[in-house]
């Protein structure tokens, strides 16, 4: 008669009608150190990280505990693991409803991860033991440490960074001080719903209304009173502009450049959803004051004042990206510095009439050569760099006009935005996986999972 196991708390195991320990069947020790790998494994997906990222820190830690070898699937907000122990092993499925982005905690993780020297598979069980314990209490006080900035900061570093993004956009003053208000206001709404175990998909249509009715409203105000001579209809875009997914857009497709489909994809589903619940709610807001969001010509500016003012706008965007992603100060400036000449470049490009997807990659490829030299340097990962870096590149702006006429039945408009947007994500990239693969000759070989 074959067996059948069914498992029950306490680790016990029902065979053959009675409830029976599970160690007799599988040694203890492999699945408190499985389950072990696997909290790692969840930690870094909240965190934002990568799939390469998330399978590679979970190896470490197998290794450290004495496991051969550390096999893994991974999503969006799931994972599946083997860990073998010579002829034993152990697979465990988890899931997370945790979506979000934390810099310093994948920073600490990977650091931590790195720095663990693997034991061999007949290591002694008490070092086994005490390793273990070793990593449990690490891990303790990496998830006991709390956010570093608070709501209020918070808010402030998306205002910046959406301010940026209307100077860009080729917004004035006028427009940049609505979009900084609007938006600190939206990523307040965001914070405080998010913290309360909100629908994250209703929490972003909830800040994205709050952000766009509130740019509008003040427009109308300021046009009414004669303050402007017109009501900036596009600006209402660039105040809504920190919700765009950067972290798992930009993680989903170096996911999908080393072949890695389940993580990519799921990635790149969640991403989208997040672009489209917020443009929905932004094109209700706006068919309600009766706009569209149509590009706004240039700002007259001398050469040298434009030049300096995308340098100034660049950087702090790019940091005020950071710095919502809970990025240390050291960090966010190194992002900044990077983002700043990338973008930077990527403008002059364009104003020389250099095709904006060629524009986009050159960008791409510019922030991952900087990113692989600088990171390894000053011992972060390179991801905390290079994602805030192009995050202020990402075509948020098009996506949410492509959707917003895609709504309004204007299939050609809808269909010209969706693709610049969609190439220009494309072209990035692929800059940032061709820069990977020249600093780093492990990213190439797809069979093997590298930091």
């Amino acid at each position: 008669m074959s067996r059948q196991f069914v498992t029950s708390p306490g680790m016990m195991v029902y065979v053959d009608g009675v409830f029976t320990d599970e160690a007799k069947y599988e040694p203890v020790e492999l699945i408190r150190a499985s389950r072990t790998v696997v909290r790692v494994g969840l930690m870094l997906l909240t965190a934002g990280s990568g799939s390469y990222r998330v399978k590679s820190a979970m190896a470490q830690v197998g290794a450290a505990l004495g496991m051969t070898s550390v096999q893994a699937q991974v999503t969006v907000n799931e994972v599946t693991v083997t860990c073998h122990r010579g002829p034993i092993y152990r697979t465990e499925i988890a899931q997370t409803r945790t979506i979000g982005v934390n810099s310093q905690r994948i920073k600490h993780l990977q650091n931590y991860c790195e720095l663990l020297t693997p034991l061999g598979e007949h290591a002694e069980q008490p070092v086994v033991d005490q390793r273990l314990a070793d990593i449990e209490k690490e891990l303790d006080r990496i998830e006991s440490r709390g956010l570093l900035y608070s709501a209020w900061p918070n808010a402030f570093f998306a205002a910046v960074a959406c301010a940026a993004f209307a100077f860009l956009n080729n917004g004035g003053p006028v427009v940049i001080s609505a979009v900084f208000l609007a938006a600190g206001l939206g990523q307040l709404t965001r914070r405080a719903f998010l913290h309360k175990g909100f629908n994250q998909l209703a929490v972003t249509m909830m800040s994205a209304a709050v952000a766009s009715g509130v740019y509008l409203a003040l427009s109308n105000l300021l046009f009414s009173l004669g303050v402007v001579e017109t009501l900036h209809d596009s600006g209402y875009v660039s105040a809504v502009l920190f919700l765009v997914p950067g972290f798992p857009l930009m993680s989903a497709s170096l996911d999908l450049s080393r072949l890695d489909f389940s993580a990519g994809l799921s990635r790149l589903a969640y991403a989208l959803l997040i672009m489209i619940s917020a443009a929905l709610s932004v094109w209700a807001v706006s068919a309600t004051f009766g706009l569209e969001p149509t590009p706004t010509e240039p700002i007259t500016l001398s050469v040298f004042a434009l030049f300096a003012f995308r340098c100034l706008a660049s950087a702090a965007g790019v940091w005020g990206f950071a710095m919502i992603f809970n990025s240390p100060w050291k960090i966010a400036l190194w992002a900044a510095f990077i983002g700043m000449v990338a973008n930077v470049v990527r403008l002059l490009l364009v104003d020389n009439g250099f095709v904006v997807q060629g524009a986009a990659f050159f960008a791409g490829l510019i922030v991952g050569v900087l990113a692989n030299i600088i990171a390894p340097r000053i011992r972060v990962p390179r991801l905390t760099l290079s994602v805030p870096a192009v995050v202020i590149m990402v075509p948020g702006a098009a996506g949410y006009r492509a959707i917003h006429y895609l709504n309004s039945g204007d299939t050609l408009q809808a269909l010209a935005y969706g693709v610049e947007a969609v190439f220009i994500v494309i072209a990035i990239a692929i800059g940032l996986t061709l820069a990977r693969s020249v600093t780093d000759i492990n990213w190439l070989r797809l069979g093997r999972e590298t930091q």
